[in-house]
């Protein structure tokens, strides 16, 4: 038995070599195919970051009278909280928002100077909402505007960021789309490649078949060096795709954590999922060299 294997794997070095420069090219191919879902992986992490750090922008600021009082306000804010879609609320007083208002216009002296002029605080106390989707503000809004809050909150404003987020979505399909084709691409030119690999190596050893046939060799004798080449092709795209992965993210992190601030974006997310994407890939492809080769000695292994 071991020794029908070793003369199986040494067949398949041998036809390895022999065809170098079509196996270089099949594993270029699948090389490629592979950053493609690599590509679609790092596409989709990004996506995700850009909503995430969209929504984290999302507020909805209730304003209120400065005459308003403490209890009443106290009364709004209660029925604010009531609401599952709020994640969490900040409260400013007059103070506060005083004190913000002047840092925001601390360049500006015409603005400083009326406001001294007036000789009091002509704002009220701020609410501030953070709510865990960008639909849930305009449930926010709409639950307070009743009669009953009219002469206590003087107004509602909210940052709306679904355009932004609508926008990053389009151009995420659109990238993904044409990711998607270019695996596709890849995966079909791999498909040709090795599948011709296979039939000129049995081709050009027909003799040696119809030999080992005579004396007996079973089908899986005959087709096992071209299962192995198939698993051997498997392995090193899988490992090469790896290296220029890992390569890239230690190249692309910085940059992200420019936009994100998060200076280990890819690598914390690769790292986390490492034997899922590796086996799924390394599934991907065997498979694919599995079907095509499987198909090319079709022919020739019928008795």
């Amino acid at each position: 038995m071991m020794a029908s294997f070793f003369r199986i794997v040494k067949f398949s070095l041998q036809d390895i070599f022999r065809n170098m420069s079509l196996s270089f090219m099949t594993v270029l191919i699948l090389i490629l195919m592979l950053l493609s879902i690599n590509t679609l992986i790092v596409v989709r992490v990004i996506t995700d970051e850009s909503i995430q750090t969209v929504k984290e922008q999302i507020d909805v600021s209730i304003y209120f009278h400065p005459e308003s009082t403490e209890e009443e306000i106290g009364e709004v804010r209660e029925y604010v909280g009531s609401f599952p879609e709020v994640e969490n609320e900040v409260y400013l007083t007059k103070e506060e928002v005083l004190e913000n208002f002047k840092d925001t216009y601390s360049d500006n002296k015409e603005i400083l100077a009326s406001l001294d002029e007036l000789g009091e605080n002509p704002l009220g106390p701020t609410l501030v909402v953070k709510t865990r989707e960008p639909k849930d503000y305009e449930k926010i809004i709409n639950a307070l505007s009743v009669p009953e809050y009219e002469n206590i909150i003087e107004a509602k404003t909210f940052g709306d960021t679904q355009v932004a987020i609508d926008r990053i979505h389009s151009i995420t399909t659109q990238v993904e789309r044409f990711t998607y084709f270019l695996t596709a691409l890849f995966a079909i030119i791999a498909f040709v490649i090795i599948f011709n690999t296979i039939r000129v190596a049995i081709y050009t050893q027909r003799a040696e078949i119809g030999i080992k046939r005579l004396v007996g060799a079973t089908n899986w004798f005959i087709s096992g060096p071209y299962m192995l080449e198939s698993l051997i092709f498997s392995i090193i795209s899988v490992a090469v795709t790896y290296g220029i992965a890992h390569f890239s993210i230690g190249f692309l992190d910085p940059y992200m954590g420019v936009v994100f601030g998060e200076t280990e974006l890819l690598s914390t997310y690769f790292s986390s999922h490492l034997l899922l994407i590796l086996g799924i890939e390394f599934v991907s492809v065997f498979l694919l060299t599995i079907v095509s080769s499987g198909l090319a000695m079709r022919r020739y292994l019928r008795t």
